[in-house]
């Protein structure tokens, strides 16, 4: 069974400029064409989007997807290399969210410090005023 581009996008869950991207940078391999010139996927073409789409929303570079998908690819070599890749990108994610605590509790003064007044006295202004300067 082949797919179309658009019915590859609806399988997999992504739009179809999506997959003309991920083709243009080498994460998706170029399908083959009909004679009409239009692409034609194989239906592992779904499986490979589905990684591609849930390593992107773990947050993984494309650069990561890329070794990933090789590991993928060569199901013989050690796992090593997917799990620093992994250790990696938990080390991103709580760098994040480290900062976005930090972000969070500075939000959370300046809300605290909420004025009734003209604009000349909002603490919220003063504070961003205070930052940028800094």
């Amino acid at each position: 069974m082949t797919l179309s581009i658009g019915l590859l996008a609806k399988a997999a869950d992504v739009k179809v400029p999506t997959i003309r991207f991920y083709e243009e940078i080498g994460l998706l391999p170029k399908p083959r064409r009909a004679a009409n010139d239009r692409r034609v996927y194989e239906v592992d073409a779904v499986r490979r989007l589905a990684f591609i789409r849930h390593a992107r929303q773990l947050g993984f570079s494309v650069d990561a997807i890329r070794n990933l998908l090789d590991l993928a690819d060569n199901p013989e070599r050690p796992c090593n290399e997917a799990n620093a890749l992994a250790a990696r990108q938990l080390d991103d994610v709580e760098a994040k969210i480290a900062q976005l605590k930090t972000l969070r509790g500075e939000l959370r003064r300046m809300v605290a410090a909420t004025c009734d007044g003209p604009a000349a006295d909002c603490r919220v202004i003063e504070a961003l005023a205070l930052v940028s300067e800094a």
